[in-house]
């Protein structure tokens, strides 16, 4: 604003003019923006915790689908009078003579009772229990065999043989990642739109605070764009600080996680959490993704704040033109 006043060192009669800056429309601290920042944080501190969960397990969905679909299994149940090793070696070498087989192994008797021992103890006699030899076949994941014909070759030479070729469970890891991807771009969008819906009402709130303010700077000629810039930058400096809060906890609890597990190796937590989870590491496409929400969330709040001020500025000249209406 412009201010004049007397001065000392000058003949009497001048005035200096003295120009101040001009007071921000909108306060720079108060508590509804420190509230609003704090309740950003914790939207993007959801969403890139979301964002984490979903790579990671998609990511184990994808090791695990490579890895199961590296082997096929046969399995020869036992029967008596049936000569299970002789069954095994036969089964062997027939898969190892199709195309796309790469090596294959039997599981012996010591292989197959640690196998069980997590649910039937140490110390199993395998050949008192009605338990299924398995060899395990090592295929070419780029030119595999036809499995068609090789449970068929399988079928009339070998007794009691089942060729498991893991389809079924390659379909279904492959249905549970893309239901976590659909179900985790569903949360991103309903923080995405609650964010949204809280900056709305935060300026509609700073409006209401600053409302003579703003309808005297628009009545004596100041555009709505003018306006609406200046709570637009207030508005944005919050939203980057909140979202940069939330991404930065999120990644320090993605780390403090993965440290964890370092820490816990071979204990049953740890085993169960890395079989689901991995090693809790997002990668680096998980940090461009979660400095990509904090650009996002600071770039949306700055759009809604400015659409929702231009709005509120031409109710006011609705109001003002017909004074019937009211907001």
């Amino acid at each position: 604003m412009i201010d004049t006043s007397d001065t000392t060192d000058k003949s009497p009669g001048k005035r200096d003019i003295v120009l101040r800056p001009m007071a921000p429309i909108v306060p720079a601290g108060n508590i509804a923006g420190r509230s609003l920042m704090f309740v950003i944080s914790i939207m993007s501190f959801l969403a890139c915790l979301t964002l984490g969960a979903v790579i990671m397990v998609q990511d184990t969905a994808n090791s695990w689908q490579s890895q199961i679909s590296r082997e096929i299994t046969i399995q020869i149940k036992p029967e008596e009078g049936l000569d299970l090793d002789a069954e095994l070696v036969k089964a062997r070498d027939i898969a190892l003579g199709f195309a796309g087989t790469n090596e294959a192994t039997i599981v012996d008797n010591a292989a197959t009772a640690r196998l069980l021992e997590p649910w039937l103890g140490e110390g199993l006699n395998i050949e008192d229990l009605p338990v299924p030899r398995l060899v395990i076949i090592t295929i070419d994941e780029a030119s595999p065999p036809d499995f068609a014909e090789m449970r068929a070759a399988l079928d009339v030479a070998v007794a009691n043989v089942y060729l498991d070729d893991h389809r079924t469970w390659v379909d279904r890891l492959v249905a549970m990642a893309n239901t976590t991807v659909i179900i985790g771009l569903c949360v991103l969008l309903l923080v995405f739109m609650a964010t949204v819906l809280t900056v709305v009402f935060a300026t509609r709130g700073a409006l209401s605070g600053n409302h003579h303010i703003v309808e005297v700077l628009h009545f004596v000629g100041a555009e709505s764009s003018f306006v609406a810039s200046h709570f637009q930058k207030h508005f944005f400096l919050i939203a980057l600080k909140g979202a940069l809060a939330g991404g930065l906890t999120a990644a320090l609890t993605f780390a403090l996680a993965s440290i964890w597990a370092s820490n816990s190796i071979a204990t049953p937590e740890s085993d169960q959490a890395t079989a689901l989870f991995g090693a809790f590491s997002m990668g680096a496409g998980g940090y461009i993704g979660a400095l990509a929400i904090v650009v996002i969330t600071a770039v949306l709040t700055a759009l809604t704040t400015r659409i929702t001020v231009i709005r509120t500025i031409m109710e006011i000249d609705l109001i003002r033109s017909d004074p019937t209406q009211s907001i």
